[in-house]
C-alpha cells in the first residue's frame, strides 16, 4: 500500500483507518513507512505534512533531544484537532505544553500522587471498587455492557478520589472529557466543553482553598497559597488529570478484554497465572505495547536542524511520533502482531517516552493489573455477546477505545 502511494506522490493521512479485520494494529501503511521509510511525511487535518518518525529506536533518541520542543504555541506545530489549534495561543503553562525547566517546576507540583510507593498504597481500594463493581454485574442482567459495567466506572471512581472531586459528577467529567479529546469536535464544542469543565473544577478548587482535604485538589491549593502555582495552572493542571486519568484506563480495560477474548489461549494462561504478580504485571505491559490506544501519535517542533537517517527535520518543522509503530517494530518486538502475554514488553511506547512520558503511567499499570488479575478469574465463562464484527470501536479520540462491549457469562 505505501509504495503505490509513494509511487504515486501522495502523502499519507494521518490518522488513517485501521483494519477492520484487523483494528487492534496501525494501519498497514505506517507499518510500513517504519520499514521502508522510517522518517517520511504524512498530511494531517489542517493540509501540512509534518515528518513521522515510527521506529523504536528513533523515538528513544528524539523524544529526550532539546532540539525538539512541545511548545503548541509555535507556528508550525502540528495540532491534533482543529480545536486544539484554535485553543493553544490561550492555554496557560501545562505539562504537556512546556519545555524544560518550566515543565520541570509545573511536573514536580503535580507529581507525588502519582509515585509508585502511593499508587502502591491504592491497589487496595482499586481492587475494592472493581469488586464491587463485578458483583453488580453479575447480579445483572445479561447480556451487559463492559465498558459501562466496570471499564469506565474503575478510573473514574479512583481518579475523581484521587482528585478529591464528588463521583457523582461523573456525567459532567465524561461528556466533556470526550468533547475535548475528540477530532470531530468543532472548536466551539470543545471551547463549550474545556468552559464548562474549568468552571466546575474553579467552584471546586475555590471550597478546597477554603476548606482542604487529604486529596490533589487540595495539594494543588496548598501550592497556591504558597506561591509555587497560579489558581488558572491548578485549575488547568485538574482538567488534565481528570481527563487522563479515566479516558485512557477505561479504554484498555475493555479494548483488553476484547484483545483477550479474540486471543482465547492467552486469556486461559491469564486465568491460570491471574495469581502470580509478576506475570500479571508483564500481561498488562503487552496488552499496553499490543494495544497502543493513543493512535494520534504525539507532536512536537523542531527547535534546530536534526539529520536522522538520510533526511534532514529542519528548525521549524513539526514532527509526529506514532507510538503504535515503534510498539509493531519487529526489531524491538519480533512478530509484533501475536499478543504474546509472556513476551517482555516493558520498554513499550504506549505511554510515550522522555520527560513527558505520561505522568499517570504507574495509577494505570496497577488499575489494569487488579482488573486484568482478577476480572477473568471471578467470570471463567465471560464471552462476547455480539459477533465481534459487530463491537463498536471509538476511533474519534485521541485514544481509540470501544463505544460498548456485549458481554455475557
Amino acid at each position: 500500500m505505501f509504495e503505490t502511494l509513494a509511487s504515486a506522490g501522495r502523502i499519507p493521512e494521518y490518522p488513517m483507518q485501521r483494519d477492520p479485520q484487523c483494528p487492534f494494529a496501525p494501519a498497514a501503511t505506517y507499518r510500513a513507512m517504519t520499514v521502508e521509510d522510517p522518517v517520511g511525511k504524512v498530511r494531517i487535518w489542517d493540509g501540512s505534512t509534518p515528518w513521522f518518525v515510527s521506529r523504536h529506536a528513533d523515538q528513544r533518541a528524539l523524544l529526550n533531544d532539546p532540539r525538539l520542543s512541545i511548545d503548541e504555541k509555535r507556528p508550525g506545530y502540528p495540532h491534533m484537532t482543529r480545536s486544539r489549534a484554535a485553543g493553544a495561543p490561550h492555554h496557560p503553562a501545562l505539562i504537556t505544553n512546556t519545555d524544560p525547566p518550566e515543565h520541570t517546576r509545573l511536573r514536580r507540583s503535580v507529581n507525588a500522587p502519582f509515585m509508585v510507593k502511593r499508587v502502591e498504597a491504592l491497589r487496595p481500594r482499586i481492587q475494592q471498587v472493581l469488586d464491587g463493581l463485578i458483583d453488580d454485574m453479575l447480579a445483572g442482567p445479561k447480556p451487559a455492557d463492559l465498558v459501562q459495567a466496570i471499564g469506565l466506572p474503575v478510573p473514574t471512581v479512583i481518579i475523581t478520589e484521587i482528585l478529591g472531586a464528588p463521583y457523582a459528577d461523573r456525567e459532567l467529567f465524561q461528556t466533556t472529557s470526550h468533547l475535548l479529546v475528540s477530532h470531530e469536535a468543532t472548536p466551539e464544542e470543545a471551547g463549550e466543553a474545556a468552559k464548562a469543565l474549568s468552571g466546575y473544577l474553579g467552584d471546586l478548587f475555590a471550597k478546597k482553598m477554603a476548606d482542604p482535604g487529604d486529596d490533589v485538589l487540595s495539594e494543588m491549593a496548598g501550592k497556591v497559597k504558597q506561591g509555587e502555582m497560579s489558581v488558572p495552572e491548578a485549575i488547568t493542571m485538574a482538567m488534565a488529570v481528570l481527563i487522563a486519568g479515566h479516558e485512557t484506563s477505561a479504554s484498555m480495560i475493555s479494548l483488553g478484554t476484547l484483545a483477550l477474548l479474540q486471543n482465547p489461549e492467552q486469556l486461559a494462561l491469564l486465568r491460570e497465572r491471574g495469581d502470580d504478580a509478576k506475570f500479571v504485571a508483564n500481561a498488562a505491559e503487552e496488552l499496553l505495547r499490543y494495544l497502543t490506544i493513543v493512535h494520534t501519535g504525539i507532536r512536537r517542533i523542531a527547535n534546530e536542524d536534526i539529520a536522522l537517517h538520510d533526511k534532514v527535520i529542519k528548525a521549524g518543522d513539526g514532527v509526529i511520533f506514532e507510538l503504535a509503530g515503534a510498539n509493531y517494530d519487529a526489531t524491538e518486538f519480533p512478530e509484533p502482531d501475536k499478543l504474546d502475554l509472556t513476551r517482555p514488553a516493558r520498554s513499550h511506547h504506549a505511554f510515550g517516552y522522555g520527560a513527558h512520558q505520561c505522568l499517570g503511567q504507574s495509577l494505570a499499570r496497577v488499575e489494569l493489573q487488579v482488573v486484568y488479575g482478577t476480572l477473568y478469574r471471578r467470570i471463567p465463562t465471560l464471552a462476547l455477546a455480539v459477533p465481534f464484527e459487530e463491537v463498536p470501536f471509538a476511533m474519534e479520540g485521541v485514544a481509540y477505545g470501544l463505544k460498548s462491549l456485549p458481554v455475557t457469562w
